[in-house]
């Protein structure tokens, strides 16, 4: 067996972005062993390592060589390969080429009685440090990046600019070639505390030079050291920080030797709402804030840092300093934002343009307040709340020319809550307000009361009509304006309040809407796109939620538009098939023996009196049924018009034990297939059970 020896590459940067060096890393992982397997290196594990200043693959066992290989390959028979006087044909010749061989190499071998040619090829081992240049470089190029740049005068392009490289097997150098420069057996350290450069003698020390060279090399030892910090943190000061996982994300990719610190502001600025001091620190500075055990925001704050512990005070005073900056900042913008009640801000909306062909957001204010009038009369909403409603519609977006949030956008909304507070607003206008956005994501929660999910309506549904009319959807890679966001939005409120209101109505309204401002569009055709692109979400949560696709389907055969209509019987209907496996049988069953042979050209007009007794039975039965069906339907109980049918099973099963169907008599079988029609019929405003009556 062929001797081994540790295989390290590593690319040395500038600091390469947080979120592209996390990607980068699940990359590396499945690209160093993919690229040695396709060249037939024999390997063991590969570890993967990254900082915010370098990639490194060790990849443990690599053989010094390949392995001698001999491919077989069998080709065309040998009576098509050679002719009568075993002359090579175009197909021997064809086959040998393609194999890269003479054909007079070819051999013949009998397999089951037939002969067949064949194409044997001698892959001879190869060194594995020969072959290594071209694939480490290979690596590089792998690696895909959401931006590139190019520097200095070489063609390729990176994340960052390539420093150094070092590519060691064992103890021998590897010498890939990449933007200049060539692999070496020297590293770099942390860019302060030891930047190098440091000799690495051999592959397998490569990880604990970079680490003796206060480098922390993974991304779950970083993360570890700073959860550590951060609980001494606490320990020491008695709070208790707030780690977001996406700022803590950053964070970790941010420094190769992070150390916690504390830090102080003035507890003045604690007058300032809570959330543009945090947005301050969080989303502009990546500080953890601190809070009391009261959960109140307190005026210390930790920061991470990748410079030396050892001038602790003088990082933490920089870190100060630039954080009063930005809450002195917040502070001022705060305080001119209150001189003027939140309503003088609405008419500024005019400032702020929406999208080019739907106007400003002053327009939008206008049809949102419009779209809310809809909703609540539909809705049939208590007058008092009707003017909240028309209220906090009509100062939902006035913050948005504030100060504090054109600084700090991301608490556009909130700001406006304080703002309307402040001025004297009813509360619920105020909370309206902040939590008109809502839901954010999935998992988000909706608004707390009617007022704020009146308001979140229409405003996610304006923005959804608005765009569709003017050919703004989605497509298959793009959604600029977060329209699937805004739509599962609209499903989780409608589904978690049970508001009596129809999506398809409210889509109509918003239509008309914008319709009446001017607005030109081919009506019929954007609302059916708008329909549509509701009920393929909704569909796709059904499916995130194990609802099968084929009872999607077969609710969906009715004529749903409703998505929340939709969501509740495909639930109810895969209920009866997973938990109750005799109620769907019953279904399944009770449908399918009526859908086989029912002629629907003959319509439901059967002769009452020339039934007989089973038949009139089955008659009653279906009369009951659809009496049942129609009344669960207008309640909204799908289940219990699962129930009604499923209670047909005994009759059409009594109906065809005993009768045949495809009598001689042309008129006894008319009269009995249009009786099998009203009975399917039964079953068309449920489900099309003919979809899942397979299973």
């Amino acid at each position: 067996m062929t001797a081994t020896a540790t295989l390290a590459f590593e690319i040395g940067t500038e600091e390469i972005p947080a979120f592209d060096l996390k990607r980068a890393t699940e990359q590396l992982a499945e690209l160093v062993p993919a690229a040695l397997d396709a060249v037939r290196i024999p390997h063991g594990d590969v570890a993967i390592y990254t900082s915010p200043r370098r990639l490194v693959a060790v990849v443990a066992d690599v053989a010094e060589s390949t392995e001698a290989l001999e491919e077989v390959f069998r080709g065309p028979a040998a009576k098509i390969a050679f002719d009568e006087a075993g002359a090579p044909t175009k197909a021997a010749i064809g086959f040998a080429r393609g194999k890269g061989l003479d054909v007079d190499a070819l051999e013949r071998r009998d397999e089951n009685g037939t002969e067949y040619v064949y194409a044997v090829r001698q892959v001879p081992a190869q060194k594995t440090a020969e072959l290594l240049p071209e694939v480490l470089r290979g690596v590089i190029d792998g690696i895909s990046w959401p931006k590139s740049c190019r520097w200095g005068t070489t063609p390729e392009m990176f994340s960052r600019p390539v420093r150094w490289l070092v590519a060691l097997l064992g103890s021998e150098v590897i010498p890939v070639q990449y933007a200049g420069l060539v692999a070496g057996n020297t590293t770099r350290g942390h860019r302060f505390l030891a930047p190098g450069p440091h000799e690495v003698p051999c592959a397998d020390d490569l990880v604990g030079i970079i680490e003796d060279a206060y480098v922390v090399p993974t991304q779950e030892a970083r993360e570890a050291r700073i959860r550590e910090g951060v609980a001494a943190a606490e320990a020491a000061t008695g709070y208790r920080a707030e780690l977001p996982a996406k700022t803590l994300t950053e964070v970790i990719n941010l420094s190769e030797y992070p150390t916690v610190m504390v830090g102080t502001f003035d507890e003045e600025f604690l007058k300032v709402p809570e959330e543009i001091i945090v947005d301050a620190m969080l989303m502009h500075q990546r500080y953890f804030p601190l809070y009391d055990g009261d959960g109140r925001l307190t005026n210390q704050f930790i920061v991470v840092s990748n410079g030396d512990p050892a001038r602790e005070a003088t990082i933490i005073d920089g870190n100060e300093r630039v954080v009063a900056a930005r809450l002195y900042d917040a502070k001022f913008f705060y305080e001119e934002d209150l001189k003027v009640p939140l309503e003088s801000y609405v008419d500024r909306l005019d400032e702020v343009v929406f999208q080019e062909a739907l106007g400003t957001m002053r327009d939008k204010t206008a049809r949102v307040v419009k779209l809310s009038a809809r909703i609540t009369t539909q809705a049939g909403i208590e007058r008092a709340e009707m003017r909240d409603i028309a209220r906090a519609a009509y100062l939902a977006k006035a913050d948005l020319v504030t100060g504090a949030v054109i600084e700090f956008t991301s608490v556009q909304g909130i700001m406006g809550s304080y703002y309307a507070a402040a001025a004297g607003e009813p509360e619920r206008v105020a909370r309206a307000i902040a939590e008109h956005y809502r839901p954010r994501f999935s998992g988000d929660a909706i608004p707390t009361d009617i007022i704020g999910q009146v308001v979140a309506l229409s405003d996610k549904i304006d923005t959804i009509c608005g765009l569709f009319a003017v050919g703004q959807a989605p497509t298959g890679s793009s959604d600029p304006f977060a329209l699937r966001r805004a739509a599962l939005g609209v499903l989780a409120i409608l589904e978690e309040t049970g508001l009596p209101i129809s999506l398809v109505e409210t889509i109509d309204a918003s239509l008309i809407i914008y319709r009446e401002a001017g607005l030109q569009f081919e009506n019929a055709a954007v609302r059916r796109e708008i329909i549509d692109f509701f009920i393929t979400r909704e569909k796709v949560a059904l499916r995130d939620a194990g609802i099968e696709a084929d009872t999607i389907d077969a609710v969906l055969a009715c004529g749903i538009e409703e998505p929340i209509v939709l969501a509740r019987r495909a639930r109810a209907l895969e209920a009866a098939r997973t938990e109750d496996r005799q109620v769907f049988e019953d279904l399944a069953t009770a449908f399918a023996r009526a859908n086989n042979l029912r002629e629907v050209r003959l319509g439901t007009g059967y002769k009452t009196a020339e039934l007989t007794e089973v038949e009139r039975a089955l008659d009653a039965a279906i009369g009951e049924a659809e009496e049942a069906v129609a009344e669960a339907l207008s309640a909204d109980r799908f289940e219990d018009a699962i129930a009604a049918l499923a209670a047909l099973r005994a009759p059409i099963d009594e109906f065809f034990d005993t009768t045949m169907v495809m009598d001689d008599d042309p008129e006894v079988r008319a009269n009995r297939l249009k009786l099998l029609n009203r009975f399917a019929n039964a079953f068309a405003h449920v489900a099309d059970f003919s979809v899942m009556a397979k299973k």
